[in-house]
Formats: C-alpha cells, sequence, structure tokens
C-alpha cells in the first residue's frame, strides 16, 4: 500500500470512527459545519467572519450562510467591535452558550467512552500518535494566534480545583512573595464554591492549552443582583494571547446572561496586568484599601461593572 492510500485509509477509518458524517451531528440539529462554528465562537468569545473563514478554511459564501442560519435560530449575534467600527464581531447569545456546552460536553462524552476501550497505556500511545499528526501537518511554526485558538475554555473537572488552589499558591509566591495564607485564602473560596454551588447562577471556567490547565476564573453569587468575578488566573506560558481578556469577557457574558445587574471584584493595586483587563473591560474602581495580608502591606482595590 502506498503512503497515499495508507493515509485515505486512515482519513475514512477516522472520520466514520468519531461520528462527524452524519447531517446531525453529536445528535443534534447542526451540521458538523454548524457545530463547529459555535465550537469556535464559544471557545474564543467573539471573532469576525473573515477570522472564522480563514481559520476554517470555509468559502466566505458558504460561512455567511451558515452564519445567517445560526442567526434565524438565535444562536449567534453581530456588532460592532469597540476597537474597529469596521469590523463586525460574532458571539454567542445566551441560547448559544447553551447550545454550545450541550455539544462540548457531548463531545467530551464520545471520546471518554472511545478511550474508555483502551488500556490507559494504549490511550496515552494513541494521544502521543494524534499529536504528532498534527504537528507534523501544522505548516511552520505556530504563531501566538494559532497558540490563541489552541486554548479552550471548558468547564472544571476533579482535579482542576486542586490546580487552582495550587496554582496560585505557587504563582503568587513567585511573582510576589505572597506567603501561603494566600494560598489559605483561594482554597476558603474554591471550598466554598464547591459546596455551595449553585450551577443557575455560578460557573467556573478552566483554560487548557496542549491538554494542561493555563487559566481559571470563577463568578460567584454575592447576592439577587450582584455576582463576584473571582480567582482570575493565567499561567505564564499563556500570557500575551489575550486569554485574561477572554475569561473576563465570558463572566460578563454569563452574568449578564442570568440576569445580574452588577458584576464586582477584590484586586490589588500591584496587580497591573489584572487591572488593565478589568480597566479594558469597563470595570472602574470603586474604592480603595489599606491592609496586610500574606506578609506584606497592601493597597485592596473594590472594582465594579454595572451590567
Amino acid at each position: 500500500m502506498s503512503r497515499v492510500d495508507a493515509v485515505r485509509r486512515f482519513n475514512r477509518f477516522y472520520t466514520g470512527r468519531i461520528g462527524i458524517l452524519p447531517e446531525d451531528y453529536l445528535g443534534s440539529s447542526h451540521t458538523l459545519a454548524e457545530a463547529r462554528i459555535l465550537f469556535e465562537l464559544g471557545s474564543r468569545g467573539e471573532s469576525s467572519a473573515s477570522e472564522l473563514g480563514r481559520d476554517l478554511d470555509l468559502d466566505l459564501g458558504y460561512l455567511s450562510r451558515l452564519l445567517q442560519g445560526l442567526k434565524r435560530r438565535g444562536l449567534v449575534q453581530g456588532k460592532a467591535s469597540p476597537e474597529d467600527a469596521r469590523r463586525r464581531a460574532l458571539t454567542l447569545t445566551s441560547r448559544g452558550q447553551k447550545t454550545f456546552q450541550t455539544l462540548d460536553a457531548r463531545s467530551r462524552r464520545e471520546v471518554e467512552q472511545l478511550l474508555a476501550g483502551l488500556a490507559l497505556k494504549d490511550q496515552a500511545r494513541l494521544v502521543d500518535a494524534m499529536e504528532t499528526v498534527r504537528r507534523l501537518l501544522s505548516s511552520g511554526e505556530e504563531s501566538p494566534r494559532d497558540k490563541q485558538q489552541e486554548i479552550v475554555l471548558r468547564d472544571p473537572r476533579p482535579g482542576d480545583m486542586g490546580w487552582v488552589v495550587h496554582s496560585h499558591g505557587r504563582l503568587y509566591f513567585e511573582e510576589y512573595g505572597w506567603d501561603e495564607r494566600f494560598e489559605a485564602l483561594v482554597a476558603g473560596i474554591v471550598r466554598d464554591f464547591v459546596r455551595k454551588l449553585d450551577p443557575q447562577r455560578e460557573h467556573c471556567w478552566i483554560a487548557e492549552m496542549d491538554g494542561e490547565p493555563v487559566g481559571s476564573v470563577f463568578v460567584v453569587r454575592k447576592n439577587a443582583t450582584t455576582a463576584k468575578l473571582r480567582l482570575l488566573l493565567i499561567e505564564p506560558q499563556a500570557r500575551g494571547l489575550g486569554l485574561g481578556k477572554r475569561l473576563v469577557e465570558q463572566c460578563i457574558a454569563f452574568a449578564r446572561a442570568k440576569g445580574y445587574r452588577k458584576l464586582v471584584l477584590w484586586t490589588q493595586s500591584n496587580l497591573a496586568a489584572a487591572r488593565h483587563i478589568y480597566g479594558a473591560a469597563g470595570f472602574h474602581l470603586a474604592r480603595r484599601q489599606q491592609h496586610r495580608e500574606f506578609g506584606y502591606d497592601l493597597t485592596g482595590e473594590y472594582w465594579e461593572l454595572k451590567l
């Protein structure tokens, strides 16, 4: 068998194995192309039609028809970008977000079932082989935008909460010298989130790149009209890719969709990168308070955003 025939044989096998041929992809009313658009917008937060067409390698006329269909069903919306009025920013509606989350969960379950039939060592071999295929077929050096698109925002899984606590403790010690009392504070926030979770009005997102968590953010209920943004974290290898902006925008969209009227947060005056993200997202500084925490004299800041 020639190499060409071998690749074609693998393509036929794999497309059938992962179920992308039926029109009702993942048991939904959506085609694979529609589901992929929903996934891209759900993962990125927003995108323009030209960016989607380029990255998905879709004809713009065909893409336009797909987008119009998704808009008619109330899943996708478009508005002028605040950074560039000429750019039309496409985002998911609250209904679109629910559809994306349903499709994402179904896809995850199907892959879990696919892997469940293999021994752990064979699962590792399969994943390594897939990564080899991806890497060999990628054209040249990955650009920062390529890396940005590979960062997926997903729901938390067992083990993620421990990662959130550990990563906060490690990074804030390495970068600011904060002691173990900060890690204890984070552990308490995570504990309360898990124990008292109201899934209808609270959520956590984990950012994942190359199969590893690289970021987190939480929306927690404060009262009937106000939610808190908590535990925003970006690992060093994922910084400079717009991930902080995506995570904060995800929180804002969620809080609006759930009917909150205000989103608030607590940060410190020396956390310049985080403060820049909050200011760019529309938050304003409400008040400051001097305090001594985590081994240092700090200035706590309370920021809020009217929704």
